[in-house]
């Protein structure tokens, strides 16, 4: 994990964030791209609350992380999540679209890679989102991969998700994961999630219901590793699951509609989840909101058992210095 970036002109991190780092107390890390584009106004932001209510209730200290002025900030204040939700021009940024954005002063929502590579940057070791980006189904001719997975492979965190939306192609996935030695641990549930649905069909490396013991798997995998990221899953609570049936037969009859509307690259995906909401009659929505925050609550139990772990244990004798 990189040295904790506590001033300069990149970054701002707010004051509780940073005191939080510099004492060694647990932080989660989340993406705001959901608060500028995954829910309709003024739900956005009341809902991006709700999420850091929930990783503060679970003991640690939430740091959503967002771009605007110029500046990459970690830890958002009111006013900034107010911007963020009610802005018509704020920009979707992921890896790539980093410096951009900067150089741009605008307004930027990260995504799952981008929030990723800021946290591993400053020194947090948890994030949390609802939904992973994946390989897309017919990658094997659009090499259509998420850079979500790439970032994985770049980081040395733990990521906490849902799984991969179920329009993404779960099998593919596990099996990018394991080709760049990314572990998948799924928390109290061994399948593999699939955001809106609890299973995928697939099932996860191994389950782990302890979080004391995700943080020694992680902080093994480093030591011994140290080139990515620990990836556990967290399904949507049994309550608030769609079907998985009926979420395929939806998602098929969109691509449908896609192919026949000419519908092509990356709109593909945002025009088949807004016909899955509709389908759903707005059920997806309101999962979508569950998923957030049932990630939050496990990602704090597990950030708190990991920066437990970290205060009470001595670095092994014998143990490779990674950075």
């Amino acid at each position: 994990m990189s040295d904790v970036v506590v001033s300069g002109p990149l970054f701002r991190l707010s004051d509780e964030v940073r005191e939080a780092l510099r004492a060694g107390r647990p932080v989660v890390a989340l993406e705001s791209n959901v608060v500028a584009h995954g829910f309709r106004r003024p739900d956005n932001v009341a809902i991006a609350h709700e999420v850091e209510r929930a990783v503060r209730e679970g003991g640690a200290v939430p740091a959503t992380i967002a771009i605007a002025d110029g500046r990459i900030l970690v830890g958002t204040s009111q006013n900034d999540l107010e911007r963020l939700g009610t802005a018509t021009d704020v920009a979707k940024v992921t890896t790539r679209d980093i410096a951009v954005a900067l150089a741009g002063g605008g307004l930027g929502a990260t995504s799952i890679a981008a929030t990723m590579a800021i946290a591993n940057e400053v020194g947090i070791a948890t994030v949390a989102s609802a939904g992973l980006g994946g390989v897309h189904r017919g990658a094997e001719t659009t090499m259509d991969i998420s850079a979500d997975l790439t970032e994985l492979a770049r980081t040395r965190l733990i990521v906490v998700c849902a799984g991969v939306k179920k329009i993404l192609d779960a099998g593919l996935t596990l099996e990018f994961l394991e080709t760049q030695g990314t572990p998948v641990i799924g928390y109290r549930h061994r399948g593999f999630p699939a955001f809106y649905c609890r299973e995928s069909g697939f099932d996860t490396q191994a389950r782990v219901d302890d979080p004391r013991r995700i943080a020694e798997i992680a902080r093994f995998h480093r030591e011994l590793s140290g080139s990515s990221s620990l990836l556990v899953t967290h399904p949507i609570p049994v309550e608030d699951a769609l079907d998985g049936d009926a979420i395929e037969a939806a998602i098929q009859q969109a691509l449908a509609r896609a192919e026949a509307e000419r519908v092509t690259g990356p709109a593909v995906t945002t025009f088949v989840l807004k016909a899955v909401d509709a389908a759903t009659g707005g059920a997806a929505a309101a999962a979508n909101r569950a998923v957030l925050i049932s990630t939050a609550v496990a990602a704090a139990e597990i950030e708190v058992a990991r920066a437990t772990l970290e205060r009470t244990t001595a670095p092994r004798e014998g143990a490779a210095h990674v950075g």
